[in-house]
């Protein structure tokens, strides 16, 4: 975990204005290529007083999946109640999330390999990224509880993570998505998202019963 040297107010703000100065920077010229020096001086700070609140580049990541994390916490919950039609609700939850990272897209990019191995800290499937992770997968909790679809009562369990790896899948298609203004990655969206809530909606029917036992089964085991 990211640990946040200080507690005074001058001392968050230095700590904020290092972030931001990094985000900037990886935004820029890339992860790889911004070194903390760098950050140090755009932030207008000693590199020691860079290294004093984040250890590695690596904490600057985790203190911006923090940030993530805290600016959806404020907002998540009003955009999902604005409606009780599932579709819309999920799409609320997903397209905050665009929105949200849609000015880190490079520094997304660059993380996509170390995204893939679990065992690294900045991974979303991590260990040290798991409190993040959770919490999103509780806006999908949110969204289905009291929306109008009926959804079985034993696939509650497991459907708000299944739909979390459904979003991870968007953003990776996003990622590599180089049509203008990611176009493809709506049209994506838009058609699959209609598929999920249909699938869903059929799921709740009697025959569709032996079937959704097995599907949570394999999930499960898997």
């Amino acid at each position: 975990m990211v640990i946040a040297r200080g507690t005074t107010p001058k001392a968050e703000e230095t700590r904020e204005r290092i972030l931001d100065a990094a985000l900037a920077l990886f935004q820029e010229r890339g992860f790889d290529d911004t070194t903390m020096r760098d950050i140090a001086e755009k932030a207008d700070v000693a590199t020691g007083a860079a290294y004093y609140y984040f250890r590695s580049k690596e904490d600057l990541v985790m203190a911006f999946y923090a940030r993530a994390a805290d600016e959806a916490r404020d907002v998540v919950p009003e955009l999902i109640g604005r409606s009780r039609d599932l579709k819309k609700r999920l799409r609320a939850v997903i397209d905050q999330k665009f929105e949200q990272f849609a000015e880190h897209r490079k520094l997304l990019i660059a993380l996509v390999r170390i995204g893939i191995d679990p065992k690294h800290r900045l991974s979303p499937f991590g260990r040290e990224t798991e409190p993040m992770r959770s919490e999103s997968i509780e806006f999908f909790r949110l969204a289905i509880d009291e929306s109008s679809t009926n959804v079985p009562k034993d696939l509650r369990a497991d459907l708000p993570a299944l739909l979390w790896m459904y979003q991870m899948a968007l953003i990776l298609y996003w990622l590599f998505d180089d049509s203008p203004g990611q176009k493809k990655t709506k049209l994506l969206t838009d058609g699959t998202l209609e598929l999920v809530v249909r699938l869903i909606q059929l799921s709740a029917l009697p025959l569709m019963g032996p079937l959704r036992k097995r599907v949570v089964a394999l999930v499960r085991a898997i």
